[in-house]
Order: structure tokens, then C-alpha cells, then sequence
């Protein structure tokens, strides 16, 4: 079990500085941008050679290590952070002739750079690890903090996930038809009837530990899988649920990561048909897009829901009678073959 103390996150959305997820910023071009703040806690020296990736991870990390102690590790999950800097660097060698490449390229090009760059500018040396692990990054950072917490409850991690749209990644995911071709907008992305998403990017951070003093959530569990099989999906969803909700708790939002891709809709109906009718489906994909670690973002979002108990009606899929958020099941899928069950309670 994870308590998580704080959050922030850069997204597409309003979601950094001043919250305002009621509000849905479009789409341009079939891509959700992130919304990229001032970024006042970074030398501007600094901020200039940072590429998007490493730009959107620090400036979401900083404001939680201002907040409290020095956390005693930083844990990062990411798919493609770091990728727009490689190819450029990748290029200039072609472009110089292996002659005088540009250094900060080749810093920022590997997926470590946003940890690293983290631990560098707070002088943070302690335990520093980032995992890549396509679209279970981040589900595999949380295993990581989650083994960290039960040796050292009283010890704080910085947990979190950084992806961007990178010309080189859109372009291989566009091609392999995982983006729609045709022009639509995020706001009318699941009443589509076609194949692939919306590219999306963003960073989100939270600061975790195994105590529950002034948390503001707990993430009660989590589960990953690998498969096609949506029979297996919905199995292991409903095997999930059981063992981890004890008692007259049930769950009171479901936020599903449907992405208007007509091929994966089989999974989320599934998982749909074993929660209960008093149970709110949302979902959060037109907010984020689709990117290798959107379930970041869900997590970011579920917290911020639990807090503040007000759910956007953009987000609803099928409403209920609830009055009160206390339990909230998050389920993602990458690509139809990597799925992850998390499970986030009010504390």
C-alpha cells in the first residue's frame, strides 16, 4: 500500500498551478499537447538546452521536493522520455560528420535524463532509478516504490511517469495505424467508429510513502498483465476487486483508459460488466490522449478526485447515485496487450 502525500502534474490540461479540469482544451491536429507552465524553479540557462521530456518531468517534480524533506529516492516510469533528443543527436552526427556534435543532445537522449536531471538540480543522492517498460513503466515504478515502502514505511519516494510526442515515435505509432488518420477532435473522440487514438504526452509526480500521516490517498493495490485475451482481462479484474475490497466496500468510480479505438473497445466492455450499476464509469483519455503512460495520469486524476469529489461531466460515461468518492478502480490498456488494475481510496 502506497500513501500518497502529493501530487502534480503537467498535462494537456489545466492541471498544473491552478487546477481546472472542468475545462477540456482541444485537440490540434489529431495531437494533445502539454499545457507547459513558466517553469520559475529552473535556471533559464538550464531550461533552454532541456528537451520536452526532461522540460515537463523536472518542472512537475520540483514543487513536491520544495513542499517537503529531501525524498529518500526518485522513481521514474517512462516509454519514450528522452527520444526527440536522441534522434537529434543521431542526426548531427550524419549532419557534422562525426565532427563537433552539441553535448546537451546527447546528455538528454537517454530515459534516465528526467531522474537524473531531478537528482542533479536538488542534490538528491540518493536511491535513483527510471524503468522502461513500454506501456507498464509506471506500473513497474510503483512496484519498485511498493518494495521500498514495506522494507522502509517511513521513508518518502518520488514517484512518477514522463512521456512526450516525438516526431520519431509519432511517426513509427502513426504508420503501424495506432493514431487515427482521419481529423478528429478530442472532444468527440469516443463516439468514433474507426481504428487508433489521439497522440497525447504529459508528466505526472507524486510523493509517496508508507505512512499515512497527511496523505492526501492511498493506492490500495495494483495489477498488471500481459495478454489479448479479454476473457482473461475481465477475470483477473473481477479476481482483483475481490481480494482487495473487504466488506460493504464496493467501488464508486470506474475510470477506464478507453481511447476511441474501435479494435480495443472489447476490453473496456468487459471490464465494464463487472462493477455494479450503482458504480460511475469515466474516462480520461480525451483529457490526456494515448501515450505509453497515460495510467499516470489517471492516478494524478483519481487523487484529485478523491480530494475534491467533483467529477467533470465531460469525463462520465454512465452516472450513478453516489454522492461520495471513496473507492476508485483504474484500468488501462497499451496497445491491447499490456493492461494494469489500480486501485486508489480516500483516506
Amino acid at each position: 500500500m502506497l500513501y500518497i502525500h502529493r501530487t502534480a502534474c503537467i498535462s494537456p490540461q489545466q492541471s498544473f498551478g491552478e487546477v481546472d479540469i472542468e475545462r477540456l482544451n482541444e485537440s490540434v491536429e489529431n495531437k494533445l499537447h502539454a499545457v507547459e507552465p513558466k517553469y520559475e524553479g529552473i535556471p533559464p540557462g538550464l531550461l533552454r538546452r532541456m528537451g520536452k521530456a526532461v522540460r515537463i518531468g523536472v518542472g512537475a517534480a520540483l514543487p513536491l521536493i520544495k513542499q517537503s524533506h529531501m525524498p529518500d529516492g526518485i522513481i521514474i516510469g517512462t516509454a519514450n522520455g528522452g527520444m526527440e533528443d536522441c534522434i537529434k543527436f543521431l542526426n548531427q552526427i550524419i549532419e557534422y560528420e562525426e565532427g563537433m556534435l552539441t553535448p546537451g543532445n546527447f546528455v538528454q537522449s537517454t530515459p534516465n535524463a528526467i531522474a537524473s536531471q531531478v537528482s542533479l538540480m536538488t542534490a538528491n543522492k540518493n536511491y535513483n532509478i527510471t524503468h522502461v517498460h513500454r506501456g507498464l513503466a509506471f506500473e513497474n515504478a510503483i512496484i519498485d516504490a511498493l518494495m521500498h515502502v514495506r522494507e522502509n514505511p517511513s521513508h518518502s519516494y518520488l514517484l512518477g511517469a514522463v512521456d512526450e510526442i516525438s516526431a520519431y515515435n509519432y511517426n513509427i505509432d502513426y504508420l503501424d495505424g495506432w493514431y487515427k488518420r482521419e481529423s478528429v477532435s478530442n472532444k468527440t473522440l469516443y463516439t468514433t467508429n474507426s481504428p487508433a487514438s489521439l497522440a497525447g504526452e504529459g508528466a505526472a509526480m507524486f510523493l509517496v510513502s508508507g505512512k499515512p500521516e497527511n496523505a492526501i490517498a492511498k493506492l490500495s493495490a495494483m495489477h498488471t498483465i500481459h495478454t489479448g485475451d479479454e476473457d482473461l482481462v475481465r477475470e483477473q479484474l473481477k479476481n482483483f476487486v475481490a481480494n482487495n475490497l473487504t466488506g460493504n466496500q464496493q467501488i464508486d468510480l470506474f475510470i477506464t483508459g478507453e481511447n476511441g479505438d474501435n479494435r480495443l473497445q472489447k476490453y473496456y466492455d468487459a471490464c465494464e460488466d463487472i462493477v455494479s450499476t450503482d458504480t460511475t464509469i469515466a474516462r480520461f483519455k480525451h483529457m490526456s490522449g494515448e501515450f505509453p503512460t497515460a495510467s499516470a495520469l489517471a492516478l494524478w486524476i483519481a487523487c484529485w478526485l478523491v480530494q475534491h469529489q467533483q467529477l467533470p461531466s465531460h469525463m462520465i460515461k454512465k452516472s450513478s447515485n453516489q454522492n461520495q468518492t471513496e473507492q476508485i478502480l483504474i484500468y488501462n490498456n497499451y496497445k491491447g496487450t499490456q493492461h494494469s488494475f489500480m486501485l486508489v481510496s480516500k483516506i
